[in-house]
Order: structure tokens, then sequence, then C-alpha cells
């Protein structure tokens, strides 16, 4: 269980913050459930998201570590793009990584449509609209949570990354 105050990861909504759990007092929803009521970061407006304390369907984890965003930093270059083969299934496998939320898949998720970019341009196309949106998601994902334990602005952590993997 999460404490009031804590960031955490929620799916593909990003970092947020837990702004208290109890019961919601809402019609139509059961006084007996306990919710989480997060708050989005990097978001603006006044939108809340409700998250059951024992929901299954979305993960939620801790924000991580300072230690943790060093060494994923430092795996990037080890890692593998990730490898899909049925091209049908290809925005279907892209929305279960970020809806994950496990970073290093987000890494693989990058790398793959990095590669994907870089063939379609040899052969004079664009990359498509899918791999654009979910490479923007994907990017935003890691930057935003990277930028927490590492202290800097999202805008810089791509920077961050390529000046650690030059190295």
């Amino acid at each position: 269980m999460f404490d009031v105050g804590e960031l955490v990861v929620f799916g593909s909504d990003g970092v947020c913050q837990v702004e208290s759990i109890g019961a919601l007092d809402m019609a139509g929803v059961s006084k007996d459930k306990i919710y989480y009521t997060l708050i989005p970061l990097g978001k603006t407006g006044n939108g809340r998201i409700y998250a059951p304390v024992d929901g299954k369907r979305v993960t939620i984890r801790r924000v991580i570590s300072l230690e943790e965003a060093n060494e994923l930093i430092d795996e990037i270059k080890n890692i593998d793009k990730l490898s899909i083969l049925d091209e049908k299934k290809r925005e279907e496998t892209y929305k279960q990584v970020i809806h994950n939320c496990d970073l290093r898949d987000v890494v693989r998720l990058i790398k793959e449509i990095l590669a994907r970019k870089e063939m379609r341009e040899t052969i004079g196309k664009k990359l498509t609209a899918i791999d654009e949106r979910y490479f923007g998601m994907a990017e935003n994902c890691l930057y935003s949570e990277l930028s927490l334990p590492l202290k800097m602005e999202k805008s810089q952590i791509r920077e961050y990354i390529a000046s650690k993997c030059e190295k």
C-alpha cells in the first residue's frame, strides 16, 4: 500500500501523487471499497484518478530510486529493441508496453521505433502515425519518471542519457 503524498507510476497516466486513500463519496460507488485518489503530475487541469487499492487491471508502482535510474541508464546500450513478429499486433504490443510501466520495456519500445524510423527513411517513407504517437508516449513515460530521482527537468533527460551512453 502507498502513503498519502507518495509519488507512484500509474499505467499510461505516468507519475502521480497520492492525494488521499479511502472510500469515495460518489453515487454508484461502493462505500466498502478503498481507493487511491491520484493527481497526475505534469498535466494541467483538476484531473483526478480514482484507483482501487486492490486493483489488478492497471499497474501501479513506486517511482524508481536514484540508484535504479542510474542502473537503467547504464544498461540502455545493452538493452535490445522490442521484437514484433506480427505486424498486425504492433499497436497492441506498443499499448501493452506503455500500460505495464516497465522502464526497460519502454526503452526497448523506443529503440524499436527508432530502428523502424531509420529503416523507413532509407526507403523514402515517414514514420507511421501509430509509431509517432507511441514514441512520444514512451519518451514521456521514461523521461518524466527519470526526471524525479535525477532532479532534472524532463526536457534535459534525453541529452543526459545520450551523454551517458557515449561514455
